[in-house]
C-alpha cells in the first residue's frame, strides 16, 4: 500500500510539472517585461554637460573653453631666527602661498579700505589707512615656485567656470 501511495504521489508530481510547463506562453513572458515601467535610453555626454550647465551644477570636467583663469604671485621671506635652513624654507613657502591666496581673494572679492584722518589746529595730527580682504579660495593650484636669496616666490592659478563666476561675483 505504501508503494501505491508513493507511486501515486510521484505520478501526480510529474503531471503537475508537465502542466506547469505547458501552461507558460512564451509571448506572455515578453509582454510582462514590456509592460514594466523601466525605460532604457542612451544619453550623450553633451546632453549631460548642457544639463549641468543649465542647472548651474559644478562639473569636474576641466576641458571646457568657458573657464576663467585668475593668477597671483605670492612672495615670502625666510625669517632670520630659524633653527635650520629647512625650517626657513618651509616658513618662507607658507608665507608666499598665504600671500598668493590673499592676492587671489582681493582680485575676486575686492579690498575694503578704511581711512581716518585726525586734524587739530588746521594741521594733520594722524592718518590711518587699513585694508582688509575677506574671501574663500578653493581649488587653487601652485603652478610655479622658486627660492632665491631668501625670497620664496609662488605662482598660483585658479580656474573657475565663467557662468559660475558671474553668478557668484556679479555685484
Amino acid at each position: 500500500m505504501k508503494k501505491v501511495i508513493f507511486m501515486f504521489c510521484l505520478a501526480l508530481g510529474f503531471s503537475a510539472c508537465a502542466l506547469d510547463q505547458r501552461g507558460v506562453n512564451p509571448n506572455q513572458a515578453q509582454t510582462t517585461q514590456a509592460n514594466s515601467d523601466v525605460v532604457v535610453q542612451k544619453v550623450d555626454k553633451d546632453d549631460v554637460r548642457s544639463i549641468i550647465r543649465e542647472e548651474k551644477m559644478l562639473a569636474n570636467d576641466t576641458s571646457t573653453d568657458n573657464d576663467l583663469t585668475f593668477t597671483a604671485v605670492g612672495e615670502g621671506i625666510a625669517p632670520l631666527n630659524t633653527v635650520s635652513v629647512g625650517q626657513a624654507l618651509a616658513l618662507a613657502k607658507r608665507a608666499a602661498i598665504t600671500d598668493a591666496y590673499r592676492q587671489l581673494a582681493s582680485k575676486l572679492y575686492g579690498v575694503r579700505v578704511n581711512g581716518k584722518d585726525t586734524v587739530k589746529d588746521a594741521m594733520l595730527k594722524s592718518s590711518t589707512i587699513t585694508a582688509q580682504v575677506n574671501g574663500l579660495i578653493k581649488n587653487a593650484s601652485v603652478v610655479d615656485q622658486d627660492f632665491k636669496d631668501g625670497l620664496y616666490r609662488v605662482n598660483v592659478e585658479l580656474k573657475i567656470d565663467a557662468d559660475k563666476w558671474k553668478e557668484l561675483f556679479a555685484y
